[in-house]
């Protein structure tokens, strides 16, 4: 990726997390890129391909997190990773939300194809979290846990953005670890 989009992207996706995808033009993305304007349009024909590419720098992201979680040990200690990105993230959360759950809110209200891209994002972590139940022996409810974690997550973001309270991430964070390391014990027993 050259350097100029790079910084396009990195400058839409802080703007995004701070103001909403929708409100920041690319004349604002520009500026706080430190490219012309009129070289945008070299780079992204229009602003949702600027969007196509945000959601495809997250899910980067999101996949080279995974790949070091798979080095954390077992399930429980992947999921246990994976929580702890939301806790190590919390000032930014608290101040603007969530930079996925921000942009998948905003993109679904208005439907169509970049809305439909942005699932990816929820999609594959509920998809690599489930996989992680699985292992733990959630069989048939593996889904519906996985939705659960990740609401977990989503949730405490949205109100600690709401509150402006960093700590209500922490303390949710902290509960789903509990609720993590408890739930190997949980699944036998109802085996």
């Amino acid at each position: 990726m050259s350097d100029k989009r790079t910084r396009l992207v990195e400058a839409a996706a802080d703007l995004a997390h701070r103001r909403g995808f929708r409100e920041t033009s690319l004349a604002e993305i520009a500026e706080a890129a430190q490219v012309p304007l009129g070289n945008v349009y070299y780079y992204f024909k229009t602003k949702d391909a600027l969007a196509e590419a945000l959601i495809e720098r997250w899910l980067e992201e999101m996949r080279a997190a995974r790949a070091a979680w798979e080095a954390a040990g077992g399930p429980v200690e992947r999921l246990e990773a994976c929580i702890d990105v939301a806790a190590r993230g919390r000032e930014a959360v608290a101040r603007s939300g969530s930079p996925v759950g921000g942009l998948c809110t905003e993109l679904g209200k208005s439907g169509g194809p970049l809305a439909e891209k942005a699932k990816a994002l929820f999609r594959e972590q509920l998809d690599w979290i489930e996989v992680q139940l699985h292992a733990l022996g959630g069989g048939a409810e593996a889904p519906a846990l996985a939705i659960h974690l990740l609401s977990g997550l989503q949730g405490a973001s949205v109100l600690a953005h709401a509150q402006g309270d960093p700590a209500l991430v922490v303390y949710e964070a902290e509960m789903l670890k509990a609720w993590v390391r408890r739930l190997p014990q949980r699944l036998r027993a109802q085996a």
